[in-house]
């Protein structure tokens, strides 16, 4: 008889605690909780509803990671700066912007965060510390509804409404910003993600809502395949060759979820659970997060997280 060492090269061990990184198949038996586990993958990417954010909100923005994000601004009704961490499972209250806004863009991470244009129209920039927020130097060309990537130190800001519809493109150096090429399809309320050098810029309005995608180098954007499901106000993340988009406006409002492997989109089966437009995003594409939001109802603090496919998942196993 195969032996599950032979067939998996270790041992069934006996820990005390959950192991940080599990191989997928792997079993082991928890001492604490007396329960036997192992870990799959999953087969399908999955949206499951998680804790609401304080404040409900829609046209915010968010950076991060699924278990350490961070939202900021918005309209909640009027003009917002209020900040909140997310943990993994929950929201936390944090310092307000300096600037109350709606419809600006994000970078970065929870403890060096981006916050940069926005409603009233304007260019402000403001840098996170994972406590407080510093007044930086402003976008050359203030607007709103613009899309974003990158860190705080090395970020890109591009189109947006001025207006009209911009096609601009701004580098930020942790200090100030520089123009560079502009976007072939001028649009407001796209998204994006990835890095100073390898970006993506996908959906919007221009003012037909477009699947239009592009990919930034640093210097330069070219067009790509576009999504499935043109619309604009929607909430990207994820990196240039693996990105997930989410919700947004056809219309109608939608919670329709793509994936881009970095030639074309897919559409998954999946879509969120609240379907809503002016959302925010963070993670990647297969550990993302969706918050606040505009549903048919009005402004939400609905918070949803997504697990793609062959994301490895630790299960109970049990016997009867």
């Amino acid at each position: 008889m195969t032996l599950y060492k032979g067939i998996q090269g270790f041992s069934v061990q006996n820990l005390s605690a959950d192991p940080t990184d599990p191989n997928e198949g792997q079993v082991w038996y928890n001492s604490t909780s007396n329960v036997w586990k192992l870990t799959s993958a999953t087969t399908a990417g999955a949206w499951a509803t998680s804790n609401n954010m304080n404040t409900a909100r829609q046209n915010l923005a968010g950076t991060g990671i699924q278990t350490a994000a961070l939202a900021f601004g918005g309209w909640a009704p009027g003009f917002s700066s209020a900040t909140e961490e997310y943990n993994g499972n929950s929201w936390t209250n944090s310092n307000s912007l300096n600037t109350a806004r709606t419809g600006s863009e994000g970078a970065g991470t929870q403890t060096a965060g981006l916050a940069f244009g926005g409603q009233p129209v304007t260019g402000a920039t403001e840098e996170y510390d994972g406590n407080s927020w510093a007044s930086s130097n402003s976008l050359n060309t203030a607007r709103y509804g613009l899309g974003g990537a990158g860190i705080q130190t090395s970020a890109v800001a591009f189109g947006g409404n001025v207006p009209p519809n911009s096609n601009a493109t701004e580098e930020y150096d942790g200090t100030s910003w520089t123009s560079s090429n502009p976007l072939n399809t001028a649009r407001n309320e796209l998204a994006g993600d990835g890095t100073q050098t390898a970006a993506l810029g996908f959906g919007g309005a221009t003012p037909a809502v477009t699947g239009a995608t592009e990919e930034y180098d640093g210097s330069t954007w070219t067009s790509v395949n576009s999504m499935n499901t043109a619309r604009s106000q929607l909430a990207g993340c994820g990196i240039q060759t693996a990105a997930l988009a989410f919700g947004g406006e056809g219309p109608p409002i939608t919670g329709a979820t793509e994936e881009y492997d970095g030639t074309s989109w897919a559409t998954s089966p999946a879509s969120l659970a609240t379907a809503r437009n002016v959302l925010a995003g963070a993670g990647t594409q297969t550990a993302a997060l969706g918050f606040g939001g505009n549903d048919p109802v009005g402004s939400t603090n609905v918070t949803e997280e997504w697990t793609g496919a062959g994301a490895a998942l630790t299960k109970t196993i049990t016997t009867s």
